[in-house]
């Protein structure tokens, strides 16, 4: 992948992660930091579309809104 900025790091992960993103790394015949910034990538890709606001649709048939039913994901999380 292509991008306009990309930024250096170092990175501590578990001996066992490391290992198996090397062997992925050779199968492929790239180098590591290729195979871990695609995975950091779509790491950072699930947490921005786990926090997308979701919006659910209601019908009342006749009864006030509050007793809607309502379809579809939660807005936000349940209270604690």
């Amino acid at each position: 992948m292509t991008h306009p900025s990309v930024r250096r790091t170092t990175i501590a992960a578990a001996t066992d992660a490391l290992i198996t993103l090397e062997a992925e790394a050779h199968r492929r015949g790239v180098d590591l930091t290729s195979v871990g910034a695609e995975a950091i990538e779509e790491k950072a890709r699930a947490l921005r579309r786990s926090r997308r606001p979701r919006v659910g649709t209601g019908a009342s048939a006749g009864r006030s809104a509050g007793a809607a039913t309502l379809t579809g994901d939660p807005v936000a999380d349940p209270p604690r």
